[in-house]
């Protein structure tokens, strides 16, 4: 956020908008000297220092934005030098992943690698993919996956993860269990304390049959954390989310740390209904992380 801030401040220098100057052709009703009725005077403060911080904060913003897409694109670019020619791959969804797969794509052109066989876990990905030539393949045909790579939405201090906010954390969880390594980028802000304490969604995959009483077990299952169980929903009619694979999406939202994931991912599991959850607990292999000052790496083993 800092560099953001700084070149937003020369941006906001630039365009001219300071204590002394004011835009073009503005004018503002105020400063009226004592009897002179309703004469309109140029004001000299207040509508400056308004639009002032308006285009600051505005510039600011769209650098951030600017700033934090490069965080995932250098992330992205160190995580592909774990590919190899000749392996199978598990290709994630995501803005972070969405890097990975085009760096791939531009390898694969220029010759870099060479016999590699991409397995998509969205739909998404499957057409980005096809676009940029990448052979792609599935589980049946590579029962094993020499690397998965994929970005995450929560990351905790022992690289459990939760995934699956985009929508597709069953087929993630399918490749990226079948994967001999398996390596995440995210940003820095995806870093938590505990699994849940973002305080953003959890999501659970259900099946549509029934939905509203699959979400009530599911609360009640965590009351303790104060969990409150959602039906994921879009646009302006609020139509419930449906997965690539024909399901539901109800997202969990704790309160507090559900304790124990291994004791809390069983117990989901067993309520009749839910087809996957979020968590991807000791999964990942190694957790890339890009932050202001650089990259970290992170490994399980």
């Amino acid at each position: 956020m800092t560099a953001a801030v700084i070149r937003g401040v020369k941006i906001f220098q630039e365009v001219g908008i300071s204590a002394g100057t004011a835009p073009s052709g503005a004018s503002m009703v105020g400063n009226f000297p004592p009897g002179d009725g309703h004469e309109e005077q140029n004001s000299p403060a207040p509508f400056r220092v308004i639009v002032g911080i308006a285009v600051y904060y505005l510039f600011s913003l769209l650098l951030f934005i600017e700033d934090e897409d490069h965080l995932k694109k250098i992330a992205a670019y160190k995580v592909v030098e774990y590919v190899e020619s000749g392996m199978v791959l598990g290709l994630g969804p995501g803005s972070t992943a969405k890097h990975v797969v085009d760096r791939i794509g531009e390898l694969l052109r220029q010759g870099k690698l060479k016999d590699i066989d991409g397995i998509p876990t969205s739909k998404k990905t499957h057409e980005q993919a096809l676009s940029l030539g990448i052979p792609l393949s599935d589980l049946n045909s590579h029962p094993v996956v020499d690397l998965a790579i994929d970005g995450a939405d929560e990351v905790d201090p022992y690289l459990n993860l939760v995934k699956g906010r985009g929508g597709s954390l069953l087929r993630e969880k399918m490749v990226e269990g079948a994967c001999k390594k398996f390596v995440v980028i995210v940003d820095e802000s995806k870093l938590v304390n505990y699994i849940g304490g973002s305080g953003l969604a959890m999501p659970v995959e259900v099946i549509q049959f029934c939905w509203k009483f699959t979400a009530s077990r599911l609360q009640n299952l965590f009351q303790e954390s104060g969990c409150v169980a959602k039906l994921r929903t879009l646009g302006e009619k609020a139509e419930p989310y449906v997965t690539d694979n024909g399901n539901y999406i109800i997202d969990l939202y704790f309160k507090q740390s559900i304790g124990d994931l291994k004791a809390a991912s069983d117990s989901i599991l067993q309520i009749a209904g839910v087809v996957e959850h979020g968590m991807f607990i000791d999964m990942a292999t190694t957790v890339i992380v890009a932050g202001e000052l650089g990259l970290t790496v992170k490994n399980k083993y």
